[in-house]
């Protein structure tokens, strides 16, 4: 067993730490397998990128993860908590360019340092299940796997329009498109159809929807979030003839609605850019070619289309009403995107309000088909701008009837709803549909530092799969990287191969996969290091994660992602369960003070929170900041969160040099609830490293005496029980709050108010020394998941050098030790407080009233009047009711 380092009467954290590091390194204290008796937990915290340093956002998730891992190894639990690396992605691109530097050698470096890191920290990992998803050892299976899925016909490759961006030659997501330009380039973004590769989330839209009420252990907010995402929506597909200026008939289009109830209501049809007819009819119209080609600069995500200006052009062509037989035009329109529903909207202005501003716009008609069965007022007789909205919004409302309809007038939603249906699947014009918001997960990357996608192409036999036993298909990692272009897409001899199904000469696919294709799996591979397989027989031992963790930043596609690929993993007979996790923590955000100077252009120079001396007036708000350097004033800013772009972050690494790991975790918990953001204040920092000198202190100085005799509970007199009742009291709410609240915050002050409690415990007998011994133990077990170092030596301090603290129980309380030989009661005199009196617990009811009538601030009260009835609550008051 390790021994507590030398000279530690004071509390000097970095022995004390790195004695603790040792020892669990040594003994390889945390690492896991299969073969336990116990319970398993599996506890998981977002796997981060290796992006140089850990930042605060970091130290704060994995401490919480770390928390609940060691408290649950303390209440008996076999605990998994691993540990790997999110490594592809742009950041290691960028820093090539930056740095000159291959991207896998920055990575490996970073990995390397942020290691080290996490270990100073004194999280509970099993480092002998780590990765890295840059390495061939783990996407080989990522291969495998979407191979497999190619021949079952869930990956498929279809053309798509994506943000192109001209200059650096790649796909952009949506959040890399700022004001119309490539957020690394500043080229102008172009919309492109370019071949995509997609995976079939769409053919498990229901069961991702469903399985969402599987899961009492996720935030209501995110499951509604993933709810919306997926947006499960019943109505009519219906068919539209078209005709062009000369009557000849086109091809039909088909618009998806959920409120068929509005039909006679459409005065237009809106069709995307890149719609068939749309192309069509730019064919003989050079204006309208000229709009499209415009279209295609910009972005192509629903938010940008919903708040940018509403444009368009009439394409000449017309739609043909399915029910009136009148035609109306067909315009294009910048808010349609060809890849959501068919690329045709049926326009209904007098309800919707996209359409109603894009016929202003253009003065189109509005006609209205829905009003009010029983209008109380004459506003709401009218239709205007004013009212549509609320007759249009909800849809379940019985108080709305068609109107302008022909024979339709008078029904209600689902009354319309059924009728047109009816007649449309009667005459082959449409027919019920259930839609889904959610679109097919489109996985090509036209980036370089990726994993390559396992397909060749061959002039004969098209996209074939690399066999199974010619994976992995790897990544070259020894380049140049200067940004323009993909080093594989440009290296002729890496994209060289033989077609495996006919031997003709072929190539290799050039794109590489979104890395939510890593971060989607990589819970699993954790259960089962070294397998053949993706995941062998072991998955299904950990399987289903017990408790997630991470941002709420993730809550969409990340999530999303990771509950489909579950559902593919079992689908594989790899796994026995429906969902990947049980729980999930979504952590807030961490923030903190900013800092800045004004430029002449507008623009914003950023300081660092360290580099400035803020002013405070005598009731300790801000008046004023100066920038230490110089001693010249700064601007105060907001509190935001911690990033670089605000240079408001405050360096892990620093703090922990500064103040010592179990300090910086104590804070990290205890300024807030886990699921609230936590606002920086170094002061709370060095308040907790106070709080852990006192509880070193308290624990020296009672060792020092020697060691403490064995407690006889029945020998206690009434202030050695009321120390233990508070002992046990802290051990039940703590216990509380880390198995049921997840309120680390509370259990803290908690053991600082039994910490309090001791401190004032003046009782030098030997029954006194057991008490404050238990009270102090119980300290030490109780903040043992928090701040693991300190209590490691503590406990050896306390007289159990042999013993690994991470096996020792934690505390359960005592009912006994709960029980109170007397209670103070508050004395009420009809509702107002007069006074207290203390009695024996188990004191009968008459004598209980007796005393509360005799309290002389209460009997004073109750001078001159009759008391009509006395309410006891026992434990808690005693009201006097009188007249």
């Amino acid at each position: 067993m390790s021994a507590v380092p030398e000279n530690v009467s004071a509390y000097d954290p970095k022995p004390v730490e790195t004695s603790a590091q040792a020892y669990w390194e040594s003994t390889r204290a945390f690492e896991v397998d299969e073969s336990s008796d116990k319970p398993k937990y599996y506890c998981l915290s977002m796997l981060p990128y290796p992006s140089g340093a850990l930042h605060m956002g970091h130290v704060r998730n994995y401490t919480i993860g770390d928390v609940i891992s060691r408290y649950k190894r303390m209440t008996g639990h076999n605990v998994l908590q691993p540990m790997g690396w999110d490594a592809f992605g742009l950041p290691a691109e960028n820093a090539a360019i930056k740095n000159k530097v291959a991207p896998a050698k920055w990575t490996y470096k970073n990995i390397e340092h942020m290691r080290s890191q996490l270990k100073l920290l004194g999280y509970a990992i099993d480092w002998s299940r780590e990765f890295a998803t840059c390495t061939p050892e783990y996407y080989v299976h990522e291969q495998r796997m979407f191979v497999r899925l190619m021949r079952k016909g869930l990956a498929y490759r279809k053309n798509a329009v994506v943000n192109w961006d001209p200059v650096d030659q790649t796909v952009l997501a949506n959040e890399q498109v700022i004001d119309g330009r490539g957020w690394r380039s500043g080229a102008l973004v172009e919309k492109r159809e370019i071949p995509q590769w997609f995976l079939r989330i769409t053919d498990y839209a229901q069961e991702l929807l469903d399985g969402l009420d599987e899961l009492p252990g996720w935030p209501d907010s995110v499951k509604t979030m993933q709810r919306n995402w997926i947006g499960r929506s019943e109505g009519l597909e219906i068919q539209f003839e078209v005709v062009d200026g000369a009557g000849t008939a086109l091809e039909p289009i088909r618009v998806f609605t959920t409120r068929p109830d509005t039909l006679m209501g459409v005065t237009f049809v809106s069709i995307a850019g890149e719609h068939p007819l749309a192309l069509k009819a730019a064919a003989s119209k050079p204006e309208l070619a000229a709009f499209l080609e415009e279209l295609k600069r910009g972005g192509v995500s629903e938010a940008e289309l919903e708040t940018q200006e509403k444009r368009g052009m009439d394409t000449g062509l017309k739609a043909v009403h399915p029910i009136t037989g009148e035609q109306v035009p067909i315009w294009v329109a910048n808010f349609v995107l060809m890849g959501y529903g068919t690329g045709a909207v049926m326009a209904v202005p007098g309800h919707d309000q996209r359409d109603f501003e894009f016929a202003g716009k253009y003065a189109l008609p509005k006609v209205q088909v829905i009003r009010l069965t029983s209008p109380r007022s004459e506003d709401e007789k009218s239709w205007d701008a004013g009212t549509w909205r609320d007759w249009y919004g909800d849809k379940s409302r019985e108080d709305l009837e068609l109107v302008n309809s022909g024979e339709f007038d008078g029904l209600d939603y689902r009354g319309a709803f059924e009728a047109f249906a009816e007649r449309f699947e009667r005459k082959g014009q449409g027919q019920r549909r259930v839609n889904y918001r959610l679109r097919d997960w489109g996985v090509s990357r036209q980036r370089y530092w990726g994993c390559p996608i396992p397909v060749i192409y061959c002039d004969k036999c098209g996209a074939v799969p690399v066999p199974e036993d010619q994976l992995p298909v790897l990544l070259p990692e020894n380049v140049e990287f200067s940004g323009t272009g993909s080093p594989i897409k440009t290296d002729p001899e890496w994209r060289k191969c033989t077609c495996p199904e006919c031997g003709a000469p072929a190539e290799r696919e050039t794109d590489t996969f979104d890395t939510f294709m890593e971060s989607s799996w990589y819970y699993a591979r954790y259960t089962s290091p070294k397998a053949r397989e993706m995941v062998d027989k072991r998955g299904n031992y950990w399987l289903p994660v017990d408790q997630y963790i991470g941002g709420i930043e993730h809550a969409i596609l990340h999530l999303m992602y990771f509950r489909f690929y579950h559902k593919l993993l079992r689908d594989a007979r790899l796994v026995d369960s429906d969902e990947p996790a049980l729980n999930l923590l979504t952590q807030g955000m961490v923030i903190a003070d900013t800092y800045y100077r004004q430029n002449d252009d507008g623009s914003k120079d950023w300081i660092n929170p360290a580099d400035v001396d803020v002013q405070r007036d005598d009731k300790g708000r801000v008046t004023g900041a100066v920038l230490r350097a110089d001693g010249q004033p700064v601007l105060v800013g907001g509190t935001e969160k911690m990033s670089k772009s605000k240079n408001n972050g405050v360096d892990p690494q620093a703090m922990v040099d500064k103040y010592g790991a179990d300090t910086v975790r104590l804070f990290s918990m205890f300024a807030a609830p886990p699921e609230q953001s936590l606002e920086w204040n170094e002061a709370g920092v060095d308040g907790m490293a106070r709080f852990l000198r006192r509880l070193w202190a308290q624990v020296q100085k009672h060792a020092a005496e020697g060691a403490a005799p064995a407690l006889d509970v029945a020998a206690l007199d009434a202030g050695q029980k009321a120390l233990r009742r508070k002992t046990h009291e802290s051990i039940e709410k703590v216990c509380h709050d880390y198995e049921v609240r997840r309120a680390f915050n509370t259990a803290i002050a908690a053991v600082m108010e039994l910490l309090n409690a001791v401190s004032k415990f003046d009782d030098a007998s030997d029954q006194g020394r057991a008490v404050r011994q238990e009270a102090l133990e119980a300290a030490v077990l109780l903040l043992n998941p928090i701040t693991p170092h300190a209590s490691h030596a503590l406990w050896q301090v306390l007289g159990h050098p042999e013993t690994l603290l991470e096996d020792v129980p934690f505390p359960k309380a005592d009912p006994s030790a709960l029980v109170r030989d007397a209670v103070t009661l508050a004395v009420q005199v009809n509702g107002k407080l007069r006074g207290t009196i203390e009695v024996a617990a188990d004191l009968p009811r008459d004598q209980v009233e007796a005393l509360a009538r005799a309290e002389p601030n209460a009997a004073k009260y109750l001078e001159g009047l009759t008391i009509r009835k006395v309410i006891v609550v026992p434990g808690k008051i005693v009201n006097i009711v009188a007249a």
